[in-house]
């Protein structure tokens, strides 16, 4: 390819090296094999592309080869053009050559091809790594053909058709990218800030800050990147995909955040940040929760969640990394969050914090491949004087659209409900704001309608929603909950 590819030109090219893994190995596999080849094929083509420009210069090979004309460094026979030579124990060369380049780059690059089984055979021959390397031959990947902002949307693409493919597993690596820029022009993150995810999947939250100050025509590429994500595979694509879209300050941790978050101070604290973006997983059980209730960080300052749902030891490691000053983050939780009785300590502590900024109920589906509702919570660790001990509450379940088994947000949703939480103020039957004795009259329970409630019809008969009649229900069986625990608690000291 000599010439610009078309962004269709460019998915086509991407998915077509899916194909021909088909029926070799499972969908929520192929993005440990493709993502890696791309990227290899990128540095190469790249590399390319830096010596042909220093050769006009200087007129001379081994000048044109030198260090300080090239972003990466690619050794002898690491090159694309090598592998593609290679006609047997490709999958042995592919290794050799990824870790070569990792090692040559230590500052960078280490680690960032993954842990693939490239030497498997069975599961990958020859004659398929053959085809795939001729496959991703047909085009250059040079930065002429293929600015950052392109392939990095190349990328993003393919990161969505493999959580197309994969079902139901593809929750721990996409996000629904029209609710994560809703998140992002939420906080407004600005050149310089510092921008973290404690559980980064791909990378697409933090990607969107910095696409968000593009769209903005501002200064992007000083941003402060960081982010921590458990599957070693899913951090090595989070690398590749900052990379591909131009972000190269990134700071991408490959373990557990709950058990050892991977960012620290000098002194050995929890390193703070101004914009934090996340969707844990939820209610996770396998996590070390003895270990939380002696928490070396702190992060036990609302109590100790239960075993059976981690929801809020993800929420405290959140609050915790917030700067002091200009911390502000947005959280995507499922609804029980907000009422669950098992909870209920840690939500009064929360919300007693003055940390919750907002609470918005969105439609269902915008979980990936779940039907559950979402919800967005917002952390402020400064508020502006007029809204401290208050929350804004949002219902907006019925701003969303379904097409095609996928939901999704359109501008006209997000400029709704981002209007509405820019304001800060009622809106009948969408948005309230309660103060905290208002919440505590409520028994510290955050189900949004308790908060906002429709508004009726003339003939006051306004029809409800399936995922409104849920809610509604959940909030009213959270108020029956507390009603009962209250007569209860009543009638034991009568008796004594």
């Amino acid at each position: 390819m000599s010439t610009r590819a078309t962004q269709r030109e460019l998915e086509s090219y991407l998915w077509g090296a899916a194909v021909l893994l088909r029926g070799l190995i499972d969908a929520g596999d192929y993005k440990q094999f493709i993502f890696p080849l791309v990227f290899l094929k990128r540095l190469s083509d790249v590399y390319d592309e830096e010596h042909a420009a220093a050769l006009e210069i200087y007129g001379d090979d081994e000048l044109a080869d030198l260090p300080e004309n090239h972003r990466f460094a690619i050794p002898y026979g690491a090159h694309w053009e090598n592998i593609r030579r290679v006609t047997s124990n490709v999958g042995a060369a592919i290794l050799a050559a990824m870790r070569a380049i990792e090692s040559a780059n230590p500052d960078t690059l280490p680690g960032v091809f993954g842990d693939g089984d490239w030497g498997n055979k069975n599961l990958l021959p020859d004659a398929t790594l053959n085809d795939l390397i001729e496959h991703f031959s047909t085009k250059t990947l040079s930065v002429a053909n293929l600015p950052e902002d392109e392939l990095g949307q190349g990328y993003e693409y393919l990161i969505k058709k493999f959580a197309d493919d994969s079902g139901h597993t593809a929750q721990e690596f996409y996000t629904n990218r029209t609710l994560v820029h809703l998140m992002t022009m939420m906080l407004k993150p600005e050149p310089g800030e510092s921008v973290y995810d404690p559980t980064c999947g791909t990378g697409g939250m933090l990607i969107s800050t910095a696409a968000e100050l593009r769209r903005q025509g501002k200064e992007w590429r000083n941003l402060k990147i960081y982010g921590q994500e458990l599957n070693y595979g899913t951090s090595a694509i989070a690398r590749m995909n900052l990379f591909l879209h131009g972000i190269v300050d990134g700071h991408i941790a490959h373990g557990d955040t709950l058990a050892k978050p991977a960012f620290l101070d000098r002194s050995g604290r929890l390193h703070t940040f101004d914009v934090v973006l996340a969707n844990p997983p939820y209610s996770i059980k396998a996590w070390n929760r003895a270990a939380f209730a002696k928490d070396p960080y702190g992060r036990n300052m609302w109590g100790i969640p239960p075993q059976g749902r981690a929801d809020y030891a993800f929420f405290q490691h959140i609050a915790a990394s917030l700067d002091p000053k200009t911390g502000r983050a947005a959280i995507l939780f499922p609804h029980g969050v907000l009422f669950r009785r098992e909870e209920a300590d840690l939500r009064e502590k929360l919300v007693k914090s003055d940390l919750i900024e907002a609470v918005i109920g969105l439609g269902a589906g915008l979980f990936y491949n779940s039907p559950m509702e979402a919800v967005v919570v917002t952390l402020r660790a400064n508020k502006p004087a007029e809204h401290r001990g208050k929350t804004l509450f949002i219902n907006a379940v019925n701003e969303v659209t379904r097409e095609q088994a996928q939901s999704f947000l359109r501008d006209r949703h997000q400029a709704k409900i981002l209007a509405s939480y820019e304001a800060f103020a009622d809106d009948d039957g969408f948005a309230a704001v309660a103060t905290h004795d208002q919440i505590a009259d409520k028994q510290y329970s955050l189900a949004i309608p308790l908060y906002v409630t429709r508004a009726a019809s003339a003939d006051g008969a306004e029809p409800m929603s399936v995922t409104e009649a849920v809610n509604t229900w959940r909030a009213a069986a959270a108020e029956a909950d507390t009603a009962i625990d209250d007569v209860l608690a009543l009638l034991r000291q009568v008796t004594q």
